[in-house]
């Protein structure tokens, strides 16, 4: 009981902190530097491109009516409990108030990261260049299709997720994939924006980490997350370190 109390009162005092507190980025856009590290997309003209078009088009041809709900489903949610999928319908804002906090600051990362990228690259999305292609998502006319914000936040949030329930990490890291490639589902981005975004989370990810402050937000969360989960401590779950042999 005393230790649910001390969780209670370290997430009250989180939500209760100043925006400006809450909404400061863990990881800086100079930090990851993801117009130098993320390689350029295929121009428009190009046969990776015209490859990307056509898949697409059979994407587009062969998506079922399931598949299309999802994607739909997806696209207007971009956030942590997208990740229902894994741990259940009781996975959700209401009930993991602290998850909702660091989901919210770990999505903002998304969006410092992403941005600069999605400008320096300008590609044009695919719909607006192939003009017979029918999107079923939200579409817009701003030439920002790499990488895709909502794969690169779908990955971050997973990766940030498996730290906290590593017994996990298989169903994590499907559900992130699946996300991601509802992007094509959805015939809003290409197949290679989707790796890009993949490559910039992860990167995203390994300069967080050695964040303190993202350390103390998440042991918030995973400490009230597994607790949720009915899990043992992180640290309990976790496996001894090899001993060294002399």
């Amino acid at each position: 009981m005393r230790n649910l109390i001390v969780i209670a009162s370290t997430i009250v005092a989180f939500v209760a902190a100043p925006a400006a507190a809450r909404d400061a980025s863990f990881v800086s856009a100079d930090q990851t530097r993801a117009l130098q590290i993320l390689p350029a997309p295929a121009a428009n003209d190009s046969e990776r491109t015209k490859a990307e078009l056509e898949e697409l088009h059979r994407v587009e041809t062969t998506r079922t009516a399931a598949e299309t709900a999802q994607a739909v489903e997806d696209d207007r949610n971009e956030h942590i409990f997208v990740f229902k999928t894994v741990f259940g319908d009781a996975f959700s804002a209401e009930k993991l108030p602290g998850v909702a906090a660091f989901g919210k600051r770990v999505k903002n990362d998304e969006g410092v990261n992403s941005a600069a990228a999605k400008a320096g690259f300008h590609r044009v999305r695919p719909y607006n260049l192939d003009r017979t292609l029918h999107p079923v998502c939200a579409v817009k006319t701003k030439d920002d299709s790499y990488p895709s914000g909502h794969a690169t936040s779908g990955y971050l949030l997973a990766l940030n997720l498996v730290d906290m329930v590593p017994e996990k990490r298989d169903e994590i890291l499907a559900r992130a994939d699946a996300y991601a490639w509802n992007r094509v589902i959805c015939g809003v981005h290409y197949s290679s924006d989707l790796l890009a975004s993949k490559l910039l989370a992860y990167s995203i990810h390994a300069i967080m980490t050695q964040n303190p402050r993202h350390r103390e937000e998440m042991a918030i969360a995973r400490t009230e997350l597994r607790t949720f989960l009915g899990l043992p401590d992180a640290e309990a779950a976790s496996p001894p370190a090899p001993r060294a042999n002399h």
